[in-house]
């Protein structure tokens, strides 16, 4: 009995490819890598922030200032929550300065308004890179079945015979190349859209820390 080769194979689209097709796999290669790269520190990040988020009771329920710091400071690893405080404690022992003319109102708003802004930056660190791999995986695949489809036409065209088995077999080893788009966007969007939703609960909550800090600390 003859074993036939497998003309489907990613050995055998290798082999056929040329420098731009292999470029384009390599590319789709990077952008897996750092996606996923990305999604699993990001994820863990998130689990510790989400962790640290019931440390904001525990900080109104601490019998002093200090000691709801000090509670912050253990749960909050990602140090999402604890800065709001801490800038607030800093501006009520600050000195003299530009920022000293204002009001007390303004200068609390103005910390804590900062402070939100630093988290804000840290907790959404990465997701751009996320979406922008989630949106244009899809389409540099897109690009590798393209060039794909078009050199093994180009190859069947130059021997001059059109036979079905020399045209299936280039194509559908093409066509390759946008499951590989696919498999590295579906991923990115899916956990892009998590984290994101975890960001805007962690944001929330960011926003209703700093209101009720404003309060105290302009008591």
């Amino acid at each position: 009995m003859t074993v036939t080769g497998n003309h489907f194979s990613l050995s055998s689209y290798w082999a056929q490819g040329d420098a731009l097709g292999h470029a384009v796999a390599w590319l789709l290669l990077a952008m897996s890598l750092a996606s996923w790269g990305i999604i699993l520190s990001k994820s863990y990040s998130s689990y510790r922030v989400r962790r640290a988020a019931p440390a904001v009771d525990a900080f109104w329920a601490a019998p002093t200032l200090d000691d709801g710091l000090a509670l912050l400071r253990v749960a909050d690893r990602e140090s999402v929550f604890v800065p709001l405080p801490a800038a607030g404690l800093a501006q009520a022992g600050s000195a003299a300065s530009v920022a000293g003319e204002m009001s007390r109102d303004e200068q609390v708003i103005r910390v804590l308004r900062q402070a939100i802004t630093r988290s804000t930056h840290r907790v959404e660190s990465g997701l751009t890179m996320l979406a922008s791999i989630g949106a244009t995986a899809p389409f540099v695949g897109l690009l590798g079945t393209v060039w794909g489809i078009y050199h093994a036409l180009s190859t069947v065209s130059a021997e001059g015979v059109v036979q079905i088995d020399k045209v299936a077999g280039p194509v559908g080893e093409a066509l390759i190349m946008t499951a590989f788009g696919l498999l590295v966007a579906i991923p990115a969007v899916l956990s892009y859209n998590a984290l994101n939703r975890l960001n805007r609960m962690t944001l929330a909550e960011l926003d209703g820390f700093a209101h009720d800090l404003h309060s105290y600390f302009t008591k």
